[in-house]
Parts: structure tokens; C-alpha cells; sequence
């Protein structure tokens, strides 16, 4: 039985999973001295606090391990950093970790892609198909916290990526759960959402597509840090709450437009 510290998948009803895969900063006690990097400077690549958006279902998945000990959204020959160019430049260990140390984190990644399969696969006997929300967030204001923020143009509040599933069937999906996040009152003003402008999706809703096909639909849903300052890893309640309640104002369509596919695929199929 895998520790319990690096990932929970939470069992319940309804076909749409929220995932949040980078939510986690846990690493392994025997790893800690060999890190290069601060707890601030982890942080700032992680995710912290999107796993309070998954709560919007049920049936969720949850990790606890940090993006640092194995990223769980990316090829399993890189989901290690070895080296900088792993890691967008930074140095992330004093020495790289022998193989021993490696393969440890390597069997947390294998242990939840076998797990991510059954549960997944079990949502799909029910109900027909999945709708996944891979849910990320991302920096803006990389170049220091009283700089100017990234071009907006270039960094959208909400940042769908979509390039792993196919549109041609989920394209209703996509486009009713971007109008509705954009029409949902955020603090301060509407969101402004892109699609597969500064991210199309990672690894692990590729792989589901690859599982499941058309059976499945993996949106990776990034959050600009908005909600929060990405220098103190502090987070705004009140705007935490708003995205909450603008993914929540998005899902009854999800589930008009998803359930509605399902019927038609069911009925081209028989």
C-alpha cells in the first residue's frame, strides 16, 4: 500500500473528476537535505491551494506529493527533475539522486497511474463517459512581486487547455464551460479566459485520452495566480471562494452538454 501522504482519490457519484496533481508539497523525510531549493522556491512551482477547487464534486483526486519528488504530469522518464532544464533553470538538488532514490518516487507515479486507471474506468462503466478538470494554476509575476505582471493578452485568468481531447465530440463542453466562467461576477471584474494559449494540456490528460478516447474528456483548467500572491504563497479567501463558485455556476452545463453527447454517441454507436 502506497504511503498515504502522496495522493487520495475521493469516491463519489457524478461523471465529472476534479484533479489537482500539483496541489501537494510533501517530499520523502530521506530526500529533504538534498534539496537545492527553499520551501518558498518549491512553492512557487507548485500549485498550492487547488485542492479546494476540486471540492466542487465528488469524486476527486488529490495529490499530496510535491511536483519536486515526482511530477505526476509528465512522461514518466521525466517526471524526476535530474536537471535544470527539467525544472525552467532551477537548481533543483545539491546532488542529483542516485536510481535507488529515483525509482522510490517512480513507484508512487506507477502506483497512481494504475490507480487513476481503475478509478477512472470505473466512473466510465457508470456513467458512460468521464469529463475531467485538471486543475493548475500558474505565475504571472515572475520577474519579482513589485514588478509589472505578465502581459494579460498572453496570460489569461482562466487558461483552458484542450489539445488532448477531442473536439470535434466535446467541443460543446469546452465552449459552454468558457462562457459560463466568463460570465460568472469575479471579484473585480469578469474573467478573461483563452484556450490553449498558455498551455494546452500535460501528460496526464493526454494519457487519459490515450486510455479512454471519446469515452473521455480532459480539460486542464489553469488558474492564473489571482487569487493569490505567488511571492508569500498567501491566498485571498474571498477570491479562492469566487473561483469555487464560478467552476461550480459552470458545471450544471457541463453536464447538459456532456450527458447529451453520451446519449447521441450511445445512439451512433448501436
Amino acid at each position: 500500500m502506497m504511503p498515504s501522504n502522496s495522493y487520495r482519490f475521493y469516491a463519489g457519484e457524478g461523471p465529472v473528476v476534479a484533479v489537482a496533481l500539483h496541489s501537494g508539497h510533501v517530499v520523502r523525510s530521506d530526500l529533504k537535505s538534498h534539496f537545492n531549493l527553499s520551501n518558498s522556491e518549491r512553492l512557487r512551482e507548485e500549485d498550492p491551494h487547488t485542492d479546494i477547487l476540486t471540492a466542487i464534486v465528488p469524486a476527486r483526486i488529490v495529490v499530496r506529493k510535491s511536483r519536486f519528488e515526482v511530477d505526476l504530469n509528465r512522461e514518466r522518464s521525466l517526471a524526476v527533475y535530474r536537471t535544470p532544464e527539467d525544472a525552467w533553470g532551477l537548481k533543483v538538488w545539491k546532488e542529483k539522486p542516485d536510481e535507488e532514490e529515483v525509482e522510490k518516487s517512480l513507484a508512487i507515479y506507477d502506483k497512481f497511474y494504475a490507480d487513476s486507471k481503475v478509478f477512472l474506468k470505473g466512473i466510465i462503466l457508470k456513467y458512460g463517459y468521464v469529463v475531467v478538470f485538471d486543475i493548475h494554476s500558474y505565475n504571472h509575476m515572475r520577474e519579482g512581486p513589485h514588478a509589472e505582471p505578465a502581459d494579460p493578452a498572453a496570460n489569461p485568468d482562466v487558461n483552458l487547455g484542450t489539445e488532448n481531447l477531442n473536439r470535434d465530440v466535446w467541443g460543446q463542453v469546452v465552449d459552454g464551460l468558457a462562457e459560463d466562467l466568463r460570465s460568472f461576477e469575479y471579484p473585480g471584474g469578469q474573467l478573461i479566459v483563452g484556450e490553449n494559449i498558455r498551455f494546452k494540456g500535460g501528460h496526464y490528460s493526454r494519457w487519459i485520452e490515450q486510455q479512454f478516447g471519446d469515452q473521455s474528456c480532459a480539460i486542464a483548467v489553469e488558474f492564473k495566480k489571482i487569487f493569490m500572491d505567488e511571492w508569500t504563497h498567501e491566498y485571498d479567501p474571498v477570491k479562492v471562494s469566487a473561483l469555487f463558485n464560478a467552476l461550480n455556476y459552470a458545471l450544471p452545463a457541463v453536464l447538459i452538454h456532456s450527458n447529451n453527447i453520451a446519449v447521441e454517441r450511445a445512439g451512433v454507436l448501436k
